[in-house]
């Protein structure tokens, strides 16, 4: 496996983690973005594109947060994180706390950057779409 992929992707996860949302030295400039499901799914494309794919995110939420559960190499280029995700709606004002708030992030790596990213506010929709089976029993976690 390419356990460089699983670093950067790490990375990445570490400063969302923190609440850093800046950076996009990690993103190839014309990387697909994808809103798989949730409330506003979409598709963007190039780091303009991720950037307005990211505000429809955070712009629904008040301290919003994601933080990884656990890692997953699925081949030579994709990492799959399973996520659970904080906040409140600016609108609903529901907790994510108080409903299952776990979903799952997909990267696509090529060359250090991510090519394609999908993130997914339901987990078991992503597992399905990647023919997962279950959650459990990953050496990458």
């Amino acid at each position: 496996m390419a356990s460089g992929n699983l670093d950067l992707v790490r990375s990445i996860h570490l400063a969302w983690e923190r609440g850093d949302w800046t950076s996009v030295a990690w993103a190839d400039p014309e990387i697909e973005y994808v809103i798989a499901d949730g409330p506003a799914p979409g598709h963007w494309t190039g780091l303009d594109g991720l950037e307005e794919g990211w505000r429809s995110i955070l712009g629904a939420w008040d301290n919003f947060s994601v933080k990884a559960e656990q890692y997953r190499e699925l081949d030579d280029q994709r990492v799959l994180v399973l996520l659970r995700y904080g906040g409140r709606g600016k609108t609903s004002g529901i907790e994510l706390e108080q409903m299952p708030a776990k979903g799952a992030g997909l990267f696509h790596v090529r060359d250090g950057r991510v090519t394609r990213a999908v993130t997914y506010f339901d987990r078991k929709r992503a597992l399905a779409d990647l023919g997962l089976a279950s959650e459990a029993g990953s050496p990458h976690s």
